[in-house]
């Protein structure tokens, strides 16, 4: 059930898709989500009208092909599972679209299955 945020500077459809795809794939191969679990919101950039401030934070340079990806989930996973996540997310955003794993910056929120309604006014995973 993650929902997932991707910006991308300077960007199109076809990126887009390309990096929904690369952090769908790697939720379900790291984290066991199931297949059909995709809520994703895209959104590209293009530097004039609206776009997306970065800094070579911890002497990992951005450039303009810089992506923010911002998954919130439940809790319940291991560091080590975000970590493979993280990665897992950089080498298929390399595959599929080419960016540089250097632009990909990951954020992960977590919160309880009270928290999510995925229709009809009510919680489908009381607590």
């Amino acid at each position: 059930m993650p929902f997932v945020r991707i910006d991308a500077l300077t960007t199109d459809s076809e990126r887009l898709d390309g990096l929904g795809r690369a952090v769908h794939d790697a939720l379900v191969e790291t984290i066991g989500i199931p297949p059909d679990d995709r809520f994703q919101v895209l959104t590209g950039h293009d530097g004039v009208n609206s776009t997306l401030r970065y800094s070579d934070y911890l002497g990992i340079p951005k450039d303009e092909g810089v992506v923010f990806v911002a998954i919130t989930m439940r809790s319940g996973r291991t560091s080590e599972q975000k970590q493979a996540l993280y990665r897992r997310i950089a080498e298929l955003a390399h595959a599929y679209t080419g960016t540089e794993p250097h632009n990909v910056l990951v954020t992960v929120t977590e919160n309880v299955s009270i928290d999510w309604s995925f229709g009809n006014g009510i919680a489908q995973y009381p607590s």
